[in-house]
C-alpha cells in the first residue's frame, strides 16, 4: 500500500493552529493535497449545533520542512463552537468528491465517527506529551535491605530474589514476596534517567494482602514493607532533584475486601459505608471485580464513595505527580448504571483543580475511544491501537500463547498492511490530543514481555523504535531493557537482574538508550504529525514532520527490496542509517532506521 501521493491532514501544530482551543475561538486548519490529485476545490465540514456547515477552504503558499514542491497546501479557519467540533474535507477533484477523514481518504459518504476533531476541553499538562514513561512494580525492582522473612505478614510466602523463580499462575501467585521497596528505587534512579525516562510509575505503593496490592486495605498511608509514607516522599523528592516525575496507580473500581470501607460495610447492614458497594438485599452477597470476591466493586451511585475517593486521588498530590487509573473502564458501570464518563469528569477536575500539572490516565486493554475527549481521561495505556498491532506484526514463529490481551487463541500473525489498519482504526476514533496524550507500551506488568512476544533481539529492538518514533508516550515496563522474558503477567513480574548479569542483554540496553535520546533529542518525534507513507507485508515507512523538520522512518520486520520514494531531497542517516542521495530505503532487515530529510533543496 502507498499513501506518498494521497492527500494528508492531522492534528499536529503543522497542521491545526492552536491544539488548545478556547470555546469559540478561531482555528485555522490545513490541508496537503499532492498535485497529482488534481484537486481543483477544498471545502471544509464541520459540525455546529448537530448540523453540518461548509466552509470553502483557500489555496495558500505555506510550505513545511523544505521540500514538497509536488504539494500544495489549503487551509480555512472554523470555530471550535462545542467542547468537542468535529470536521473533515471535502475535496473536489477532476474525477469527483473525496472525503478526507481521521481514517483517510474515502470516495463514499461516511459517518461522523472518524472526522478530526478541535477539542476544548482542559488540556493535559504540556510535560505529558513529552514524558517517557518507566513502570516499576514495587516488590521486584529493587530491594534496599534483605528480606526480613520474620517480619512478614501472614499471607506472605517469603522468595529469594535471585534464588526462586516467579510462579507464573496457581497457588502462591499472589503471595509470593521478593521484597523490594521503595527506597530500592532510589538506589537505581541512575539506571532509570540514563534510559531518557523523566517519569516514574509505581504500581499500587498501599497495604494489600498481595504483592501486587490492588486489594488495598487502606488508601491513607503507604504500605510499610514498602517503606511508609517517608520512603515515599523520599523517592519523590529524589525524582523532584532530577527533574523528573512520580504518578501512582489508583483502584477506582474496587478496594480489597480488609478495606477499613468494606469491613464496616459487611460487619453492620445500617453503616453509611453500606452503600458504597453492591450488596444484594436477600443474600448479602456483594459485586465484585470478575467475581474475585477479595476485590469488592464500588458503587458510584453513592455519594459517600464519591466523597472519599475524590480525597484520596487529592490527598497524595503533594508528592505524586499524577495517577494513572486501574480497571478505568470499569469504573462506574455495573448493568444499567454508567457513571463513568461523569466520574471521570468530576475526578479529573478535583485533581486538576488541586495540582494542575497532574497527569490523569486510564488503563483500558481494548476500546477505550468511546471513553475519551469528555473532560475526563487524558488518555489511555492504549493496549488496542498500539500494543495488539504491533504484536500482531512482530510476534515470533514459534510464539505459543493460550490468549492474546484476553482474546482467545493466541496472538495472530498479521502483515503489515494490517498492523497499520489497526493503528489507524483506533486513532481515527478518537482526537489527536487524546492520541499523542496515552501511552504506548510494548507489555507491562499485565501481560507477557516483549522479548517473548517477538522471539528475537532484532524484531524486539524494532517494536522498541516504533515506540520511540511513533506518536503517544512512550511506557517502558521495567526489565524489557535488559530483554527480559514471561509468559503472562505474573510471569513477567520477574525480580530485576541487577546481580544476575547472565540475565541482562545489555546490547538492547544500549539500543533502548539510544532510541530514546533520540525521541528526547527529536522535537518532530515528540511533537510532530504522522504521515503514513508506504506499508506492505514486512515493511512500515512514515514521516514525522514539524513546520521545520522532517523524520522519515522505516521499520522492517524482514528483508526486502528497496524501497524508492518520489521525494526530490538527500535524506541523512540519523539512527542506524547511512545518508541517502537518492531517497531508496534499503532493503536490509529486520530493523528500523530514521534519516532527516534535507531542507532547502
Amino acid at each position: 500500500m502507498r499513501f506518498v501521493d494521497q492527500p494528508h491532514h492531522d492534528g499536529s501544530a503543522l497542521y491545526v493552529s492552536t491544539l488548545e482551543p478556547e470555546l469559540g475561538g478561531h482555528v485555522v486548519v490545513r490541508a496537503r493535497v499532492p498535485l497529482a490529485a488534481e484537486v481543483t476545490a477544498v471545502h471544509v465540514r464541520t459540525v455546529y449545533d448537530g448540523e453540518p456547515r461548509f466552509t470553502e477552504a483557500r489555496r495558500t503558499s505555506f510550505q513545511a520542512g523544505g521540500y514538497g514542491a509536488a504539494d500544495e497546501w489549503w487551509e480555512a479557519e472554523i470555530t471550535a463552537v462545542d467542547h468537542v467540533t468535529p470536521y473533515r474535507f471535502l475535496l473536489h477533484t477532476a474525477y469527483g468528491q473525496a472525503w478526507l477523514t481521521a481514517a483517510g481518504l474515502v470516495e463514499h459518504d461516511v459517518t461522523d465517527a472518524t472526522d478530526f476533531r478541535l477539542v476544548a476541553h482542559e488540556a493535559p499538562p504540556a510535560w505529558t506529551k513529552d514524558a517517557v514513561v518507566y513502570q516499576i512494580f514495587p516488590d521486584r525492582f529493587a530491594q534496599s535491605k534483605p528480606l526480613d522473612r520474620d517480619a512478614l505478614p501472614e499471607w506472605a510466602l517469603a522468595r529469594d530474589w535471585d534464588g526462586d523463580a516467579v510462579i507464573p499462575s496457581g497457588p502462591g501467585t499472589a503471595e509470593q514476596f521478593f521484597g523490594g521497596d521503595l527506597d530500592g528505587v532510589i538506589e537505581h534512579l541512575d539506571h532509570i534517567q540514563e534510559l531518557g525516562v523523566d517519569t516514574v510509575y509505581l504500581t499500587p505503593i498501599f497495604p494489600g494482602r498481595s504483592n501486587h496490592r490492588y486489594n488495598a486495605s487502606s488508601f491513607d498511608h503507604v504500605d510499610p514493607l514498602l517503606g511508609g509514607d517517608a520512603a515515599l516522599l523520599r523517592l519523590s523528592t529524589a525524582l523532584r532533584e532530577r527533574g523528573m516525575r512520580l504518578l501512582g496507580d489508583i483502584t477506582t473500581n474496587h478496594c480489597g475486601d480488609a478495606h477499613e470501607w468494606f469491613t464496616a460495610a459487611v460487619s453492620d447492614v445500617n453503616a453509611p459505608e453500606r452503600e458504597m458497594f453492591y450488596f444484594d438485599p436477600d443474600t448479602g452477597d456483594y459485586e465484585a471485580w470478575f467475581g474475585v470476591k477479595t476485590l469488592p466493586k464500588f458503587n458510584w451511585g453513592s455519594p459517600l464513595v464519591r466523597e472519599r475517593m475524590t480525597a484520596v486521588l487529592t490527598k497524595w498530590l503533594d508528592v505524586l505527580d499524577g495517577w494513572r487509573v486501574d480497571v478505568a473502564n470499569m469504573t462506574g458501570r455495573r448493568g444499567a448504571d454508567d457513571f463513568n464518563h461523569e466520574v471521570a469528569a468530576s475526578l479529573r477536575r478535583a485533581v486538576s483543580s488541586t495540582r494542575p500539572d497532574a497527569a490523569f490516565i486510564a488503563e483500558h486493554n481494548h476500546d477505550a475511544t468511546t471513553d475519551l475527549d469528555r473532560d475526563g481521561w487524558q488518555g489511555t495505556m492504549n493496549y488496542g491501537g498500539f500494543t495488539r498491532p504491533v504484536w500482531t506484526w512482530l510476534r515470533g514463529d514459534d510464539l505459543d500463547l493460550e490468549h492474546f490481551l484476553g482474546v482467545p487463541g493466541g496472538v495472530p500473525s498479521r502483515d503489515g498492511g494490517q498492523a497499520l489498519a489497526s493503528f489507524q482504526a483506533f486513532s481515527a476514533h478518537m482526537s489527536w490530543r487524546s492520541f499523542t496524550h496515552s501511552w504506548q507500551l510494548l507489555d507491562s506488568h499485565d501481560s507477557p514481555r516483549a522479548r517473548t512476544v517477538t522471539g528475537t533481539q532484532e524484531r524486539h529492538l524494532v517494536a522498541a523504535g516504533l515506540q520511540a518514533t511513533l506518536p503517544g508516550v512512550p511506557m517502558i515496563f521495567a526489565g524489557s531493557e535488559f530483554g527480559l522474558t514471561g509468559v503472562n503477567g505474573e510471569h513477567s513480574r520477574t525480580p530485576m537482574p541487577w546481580n544476575r548479569p547472565q540475565d541482562r542483554d545489555e546490547s538492547t540496553h544500549e539500543a533502548y538508550k539510544t532510541l530514546f535520546a533520540l525521541r528526547r533529542a527529536e522535537p518532530a518525534l515528540r511533537h510532530g504529525g504522522l504521515r503514513w507513507l508506504h506499508a506492505d507485508a514486512d515493511c512500515l515507512v512514515f514521516l514525522r514532520e514539524t513546520a521545520e523538520e522532517s523524520l522519515l522512518v522505516c521499520a522492517r520486520r524482514a528483508p526486502g527490496e528497496p524501497l524508492a520514494l518520489p521525494f526530490d531531497t538527500r535524506a541523512l542517516g540519523v539512527y542506524n542509517a547511512t545518508d541517502l542521495d537518492d531517497l531508496v530505503i534499503p532493503g536490509d532487515g529486520p530493523g528500523l532506521r530514521v534519516w532527516r530529510l534535507a531542507t532547502g533543496t
